[in-house]
């Protein structure tokens, strides 16, 4: 019995983290501040991005995140003296992503919906990354396919949500790209070994970062422009897997073409 509880964290520090990273998006919601806008003025350039309690309190909740899963993990039996920082990845962008919409949805209900949603997918991507420590753990596969899938989710939810603010392209192209990138990472990184893919991770967010910037200025509505480039991260991603696992590239081809097919059709007929 004793060595099964060793698969989960600890339930005390799981409900701190939680409960810190919870108390900081409602904070944003209690407490009123006056907006700022940061600019710059260069010869034929002019920047302004406004500044709000929101967008300090998402990033400080994304900060938060990293320390505690550092904390959380350093709990297990099995990390050792090993390095827990891939563990540390995606628990960050998570609360990230999952905090740009909180802050762009209106108080109320939808407010408290979008809030327990936050919940209970920051309590998944926890527990998922606790149980990937150990790749003999018994849950390990569905741990695995678990944060495969709200990887990809989250790269929909924040691509739809910028859409959605209507964010600048020479803001949005940089984002893409890094978020592309450390997912397309991680997700190649659930093999169980300790090899990173550095070189596809780049390529993946690179062509994501192209289509964003070629969709940006189409009229299309937030969840066509997500699902457009959604399409691609989850196909190229599978590409790689498969031609890591020496399947022909003709045969490795077939699904992600798939992918993509299904993603741009849907695109097209969502309004």
């Amino acid at each position: 019995m004793q060595e099964n509880r060793s698969y989960l964290p600890s339930a005390d520090r799981l409900g701190v983290l939680i409960a810190s990273v919870l108390l900081t998006f409602a904070l944003t919601k209690l407490i009123q501040s006056p907006r700022f806008t940061l600019t710059i003025t260069l010869p034929g350039f002019y920047f302004a991005y406004p500044l709000t309690l929101s967008t300090v309190m998402t990033i400080l909740a994304a900060a938060l995140t990293a320390t505690g899963m550092d904390w959380l993990t350093r709990g297990h039996p099995k990390l050792e003296k090993k390095s827990n920082i891939e563990h540390l990845m995606l628990p960050t962008l998570t609360t990230f992503v999952v905090g740009v919409p909180l802050t762009l949805l209106p108080d109320g209900t939808s407010w408290w919906v979008g809030f327990a949603f936050a919940a209970v997918v920051l309590v998944i991507v926890f527990l998922a990354e606790y149980i990937t420590i150990d790749p003999s753990a018994p849950s390990y596969g569905f741990a695995r396919a678990g944060l495969t899938a709200l990887a990809y989710a989250l790269f929909l939810i924040l691509a739809t949500s910028l859409r959605f603010s209507g964010v600048r392209m020479f803001l949005l192209i940089p984002i893409l790209f890094m978020v592309a990138a450390l997912i397309s990472l991680r997700i190649l990184h659930l093999d169980g070994t300790d090899h990173w893919d550095f070189p596809w991770a780049i390529g993946i967010s690179i062509v994501c970062a192209q289509i964003g910037a070629g969709l940006h200025y189409w009229p299309l509505t937030p969840i066509q422009f997500g699902l457009a480039l959604t399409g691609p991260l989850y196909a190229l991603t599978m590409l790689s897997v498969s031609l890591a696992e020496n399947l022909p590239l003709r045969r490795a081809s077939i699904g992600p073409a798939i992918i993509i097919g299904l993603a741009w059709i849907s695109a097209v007929f969502l309004r």
